[in-house]
């Protein structure tokens, strides 16, 4: 349980930390504290909304506004903060998820279900970490989604760089180590297609929140397989018209590409690869 007035009072020590052994002492109490301002924050937002106050935080709290000012400025610092709390738990998933995907297309399938998983679990705490505020790297948008980025980026890179054969196990991160890494032009590539990517994935999110138990809204893991479908198709589709392979193995064509679960796999490679759930779109289709 939250400490209440004792932790306010102490909440209200001068800033100014003497210079010995105590102003270690007092920088950990001020992490501690803010860190348990985070959190409040974020449970009480999940309950209540992403319109309550910073009287409400504070209560929440047990101590008063003007303390929970002194951590975080205003409201955007606080959304930043809570923002910031999510970004290391997405972090945390999207490692585990990526460490046992065994290639690019299914990593890419596990980071769209983390994601959506996230904003379904509450949504309240996304709509807070992501409204009231434009793109700009300041606001809690804009860092919120810089973030996310950065984390897809990074494994779509890799992907990248790897054989276009799908079936190829991917990196792990033991090996990066020795790996000379993808070429800026490559890096580029991954970041300009993750902040699409994000932004699709956001896009469809929202989407599928807003209309949750209308008729025909598809269920949260035909959604997810939909979307990294979609996605999957569009730079491995464009690599595979840029670098055909040979006649034996013809590249399906564009208009294969964009359908979502494709009769025909829209690359070869697909032949030799089928994930779980495109496997049960496959069966009820047949159906």
């Amino acid at each position: 349980m939250l400490p209440s007035a004792r932790a306010a009072a102490s909440d209200g020590v001068d800033d100014d930390a003497p210079a010995d052994g105590r102003s270690t002492r007092w920088a950990d109490h001020r992490e501690a504290r803010r860190a348990e301002l985070v959190r409040t924050a974020r449970k009480t937002v999940h309950h209540r909304g992403p319109d309550v106050s910073m009287e409400e935080i504070a209560a929440a709290a047990g101590t008063s506004k003007s303390i929970v000012y002194r951590y975080f400025t205003d409201k955007t610092g606080l959304q930043i903060a809570v923002a910031e709390a999510v970004v290391l738990q997405i972090r945390g998933a999207l490692e585990g998820v990526l460490r046992v995907a065994p290639t690019p297309r299914d990593g890419l399938r596990a980071m769209v279900a983390v994601y959506l998983e996230m904003i379904e679990s509450s949504p309240h705490v996304y709509a807070f970490v992501t409204r009231d505020g434009s793109v700009e790297s300041g606001g809690p948008l804009g860092h919120f989604l810089d973030s996310v980025t950065a984390l897809v980026a990074a494994p779509f890179a890799r992907g990248l760089t790897e054989d276009r054969d799908d079936v190829r196990v991917a990196r792990r991160p033991e090996a990066e180590a020795s790996d000379t890494g993808p070429d800026p032009a490559t890096v580029a590539l991954a970041e300009s297609w993750a902040a699409g990517a994000v932004g699709f994935v956001r896009g469809a999110g929202e989407w599928w929140l807003a209309h949750r138990g209308e008729p025909g809204t598809p269920d949260r893991e035909t959604l997810t397989a939909q979307v990294a479908a979609w996605l999957w198709a569009g730079p491995v589709g464009l690599l595979a018209r840029e670098h055909p392979r040979p006649p034996a193995q013809p590249v399906a064509s564009a208009t294969a590409d964009l359908d979502p679960h494709p009769r025909t796999p829209a690359h070869p490679a697909d032949q030799q690869h089928t994930t779980g759930d495109d496997a049960g779109h496959t069966t009820r289709e047949q159906r």
